[in-house]
C-alpha cells in the first residue's frame, strides 16, 4: 500500500469513527481515537452484518482493499456507546 493510500484509509476511518461517536452521542477522544473508533467500527459493522447476512453498502475500494462505509459508523457508533456506557459506569465515587 502506497502512503497515499494508507492516509486516504486513515482519514475515510477518522470521519466515520467521528460520525459514529457523534451518533452515539459520546466522544471518546480526539482525531487519533476516532481512527482507532472508525477501524474498529469497521470490524464490528462487517461482522454483524456478515452475521445477519446483510450486503455491503457503500464499501469505498483503496487500492483494492474494500472499506465499508456505512458499516464502518454503525459498528462505531455501537462500539461508542459500550465504551460510553461502561466509562460512565466505572466513574463512580464513593462517598
Amino acid at each position: 500500500m502506497t502512503l497515499t493510500g494508507f492516509l486516504l484509509l486513515l482519514l475515510i476511518a477518522a470521519i466515520c469513527g467521528a460520525v459514529g461517536q457523534s451518533l452515539a452521542g459520546y466522544s471518546l477522544g480526539g482525531c487519533l481515537v476516532s481512527i482507532v473508533v472508525g477501524f474498529v467500527g469497521a470490524l464490528i459493522g462487517q461482522w454483524v452484518a456478515d452475521k445477519l447476512g446483510l450486503p455491503a453498502i457503500l464499501e469505498v475500494n483503496i487500492e483494492g482493499k474494500p472499506f465499508p462505509i456505512i458499516w464502518a459508523v454503525i459498528g462505531s457508533a455501537l462500539f461508542a456507546l459500550v465504551v460510553g456506557w461502561l466509562r460512565r459506569g466505572s466513574g463512580r465515587r464513593a462517598d
